[in-house]
């Protein structure tokens, strides 16, 4: 257990920090999801529509420190090579 003050205040800021990334997380893996939803219905448009969309929100994830760069590219270049093969 946090015995200082300054330990106390690092474990609350923590919590709130983890809380606030796993949702941004989650709303990335939403994104990727619906492209890849729209890839395997084999429809070109929503997948083009849909990774539009999810292209700044990788890129925000990789802004804010909740994935790596190259995670994020790897993601997007898979994913458009997927929509790209429609």
């Amino acid at each position: 257990m946090a015995n200082t003050p300054q330990a106390k205040k690092r474990i609350r800021r923590n919590n709130k920090r983890a809380e606030i990334n796993g949702a941004r997380k989650s709303r990335i893996r939403g994104f990727v999801k619906k492209v890849e939803t729209a890839c395997t219905d084999g429809d070109k448009k929503a997948a083009q529509e849909a990774l539009l969309a999810a292209q700044p929100e990788i890129a925000r994830g990789v802004a804010r420190g909740v994935m790596h760069k190259n995670t994020a590219a790897r993601k997007m270049s898979r994913l458009s090579k997927r929509v790209a093969a429609l």
